[in-house]
């Protein structure tokens, strides 16, 4: 399958949960490559990049979220792959 990027956009109960942490996990579960940070807003974003069908298992894992987090939104844009292979918490 081709390769696939998205920048996700989180909302709701998703920082102060491990939101970041688990995300990175996951991601790193699934082979992809991006990074995971929180936004000033409350919000938290990913960019995620791999195989089409594991960032669209990733897309809906964060639909859900870990369990402590509550997930009101997912906003997907397209986007670039990240510059660097693996997946990290960065900011």
């Amino acid at each position: 399958m081709a390769d696939r990027a998205v920048r996700l956009i989180v909302e709701g109960r998703v920082q102060g949960v491990g939101f970041r942490y688990w995300t990175a996990q996951e991601a790193t579960r699934r082979g992809l490559d991006g990074w995971v940070r929180n936004l000033p807003d409350g919000s938290v974003e990913a960019l995620i990049a791999g195989p089409e069908d594991a960032v669209a298992s990733m897309i809906e894992a964060c639909r859900r979220g870990p369990s402590m987090a509550a997930v009101r939104a997912v906003h997907e844009h397209a986007a670039a792959p990240p510059g660097a292979p693996g997946f990290r918490q960065v900011g």
